[in-house]
């Protein structure tokens, strides 16, 4: 029988793939029914709470894992069973975390949205891992890696002394709508990238034409050596004969 309640966020997978966002998400909506206390160390829930959530945390997860734990009848049990289980989903995203942070640059997204939306996906995997990421390093980072051609831009930002990183993306998003930021990189091409072929093409271009003239010139004139070959000055050919081998 198909379970007639929605879900209200996507249920922890067997992979564990999905397992750090569904902790945060059971969190909140265990707090949201007043049931937080039911996976907490040492807590005064009633039998009746356990119960409700116990029924919560079961219905979003994976059929295969209800099967698997279906003796227990704790919520904290099976919440500390699937920390142990899937907890080194942390040490599989963090080092790739850390290596976005690493790489992310301004100046290689095409808009502000764009670079935004990879700034907080980024962070957001860093922080459910247990890496601080403060506003000071978002601002930095964002103004660190601006284009060479945005650089009083980027001077004039560095002097407004922004607090948040919000802040910062407002200025930018305006900018970018009064098109004061030219990320030129990407009009031209994405750094990093290689040079655009025209140059190239225009060059193969001509010397193909020259290779089609030179076997043009080698057409007409090989059969002037061949005939010179076969004799063309010996006395026995007759004049019409030579003129037939003259292009």
């Amino acid at each position: 029988m198909a379970n007639l309640a929605k879900l209200e966020f996507a249920a922890l997978d067997l992979s564990g793939d999905n397992f750090l966002s569904w902790v945060l998400d059971a969190k909140i909506h265990l707090r949201a029914n007043g049931l937080g206390q039911t996976i907490v160390d040492e807590n005064n829930a009633s039998p009746e709470e356990n119960a409700k959530a116990m029924i919560f945390l079961r219905r979003h997860i994976h059929e295969a894992l209800k099967s698997e734990y279906v003796v227990v009848d704790e919520p904290l049990v099976l919440w500390k069973a699937l920390g142990e289980r899937y907890d080194h989903q942390k040490t599989m995203t963090l080092p790739r975390a850390r290596y976005e942070w690493t790489h992310l640059r301004f100046q290689d997204y095409k808009s502000v949205s764009e670079y935004n939306s990879a700034m907080h996906r980024i962070t957001s995997l860093m922080r459910l891992c247990g890496e601080n990421i403060l506003e000071e390093d978002m601002l930095e980072k964002t103004l660190s890696t601006f284009h060479a051609s945005n650089v009083l831009l980027q001077q004039q930002y560095r002097h407004s002394i922004f607090k948040k990183y919000s802040e910062l993306v407002s200025c930018l998003l305006l900018a970018e709508q009064n098109n004061e930021l030219l990320l030129k990189n990407h009009q031209s091409r994405p750094t990093g990238s290689a040079p655009l072929p025209e140059i190239n093409a225009a060059s193969q271009e001509v010397n193909t034409t020259s290779s089609r003239g030179n076997i043009h010139k080698r057409g007409r004139w090989g059969k002037r050596s061949w005939c010179s070959f076969r004799g063309f000055r010996s006395k026995e050919w007759s004049i019409h004969e030579r003129q037939k081998c003259i292009p």
